[in-house]
């Protein structure tokens, strides 16, 4: 587990989820296996944790326990494998979004601008979609959606015409091939900060991350049971954008629906006033601690 990085926030999330010693947990970013860990010191004999992954590498880090029930699949499909394994209601839900130090870390995945390697970025190694595919097959429109929408990126028009341009002569397979052939769109002296976002935006649509996280909420709010918490943290705005409107509006664009007797129409309640964000001493020990952002919220 020492390749993953340390679970952010570690007690913070403990104290959201709120911990009954018989109750029932889900732990959908399972990773290194840090907050899975911390959740079954926490949990009695009658306890139970359900942990998710799609990536096949965590699976090295399983815990041998018998309350610890692990599922090999995207959080997207929360409530299936939920009710395959007979644990609706369950009591909490923990979400740790992202990609880990150890994704990050593996040269070959292509997550990183620090290495050399193929575009590949997939979560999942099964799935189909790479990197290499989306920057050698999708239109200047497709990709000036994704890296205007998903990577924030100003020049995204003209970045996305430069791709099309490059792969004109020779097709982008690797890293190093995509940094050279968007150079002169790189603004000097934010030569990473740019590049991080041009990953970013990549790896969203590679992975669907954003409609996965979206199917996830609707489903966390059908598989909790009343009173039971749901704690998510994320580390940029797009997802954490999402996580507050649907705590907040049950929904996540426009205004909340009221019932018949003008009641608001949402499944969640917020816990915490804001989003929680890591102490000054938690940052400095931990550098992924800066930019993440925790809420909590209790189910109607």
């Amino acid at each position: 587990m020492s390749e993953y990085h340390i679970p952010v926030m570690l007690n913070e999330c403990m104290e959201g989820l709120n911990i009954k010693k018989d109750g029932t947990y889900v732990d959908v970013t399972f990773g290194g296996g840090g907050h899975s860990r911390e959740i079954l010191k926490r949990l009695g004999k009658g306890g139970t944790l359900l942990a998710f992954d799609q990536d096949a590498d965590a699976q090295q880090n399983l815990i041998d326990d018998e309350r610890f029930v692990f599922v090999d699949q995207n959080f997207r499909y929360l409530k299936n494998f939920s009710r395959l394994h007979g644990v609706i209601p369950v009591d909490g839900i923990l979400a740790d979004l992202g990609v880990s130090s150890y994704q990050f870390d593996q040269a070959d995945r292509g997550f990183s601008i620090r290495f050399d390697a193929e575009l590949d970025m997939r979560m999942n190694q099964l799935g189909e979609l790479t990197a290499k595919d989306v920057v050698n097959n999708y239109t200047a429109a497709e990709l000036h959606r994704i890296f205007g929408v998903y990577g924030e990126i100003q020049n995204a028009r003209s970045l996305a015409e430069t791709i099309v341009t490059a792969r004109l002569n020779a097709p982008i397979v690797t890293i190093a091939d995509l940094k050279n052939a968007i150079s002169n769109r790189i603004p000097r002296g934010k030569e990473n900060k740019y590049l991080a976002q041009v990953f970013q935006a990549l790896r969203i649509e590679v992975n669907q991350e954003l409609e996965a996280l979206k199917e996830f909420l609707i489903q966390s709010a059908e598989v909790l049971a009343v009173g039971g918490r749901l704690v998510v943290m994320s580390y940029h705005s797009l997802e954490d954008r999402l996580v507050k409107n649907f705590i907040a509006k049950g929904k996540f664009s426009g205004e909340v629906e009221k019932d018949l007797y003008g009641n608001d129409n949402k499944p969640f309640d917020a816990v915490s006033r804001g989003a929680i964000t890591a102490s000054d001493e938690e940052i400095k020990n931990n550098n992924r601690a800066r930019s993440a952002k925790l809420r909590i919220a209790v189910k109607k």
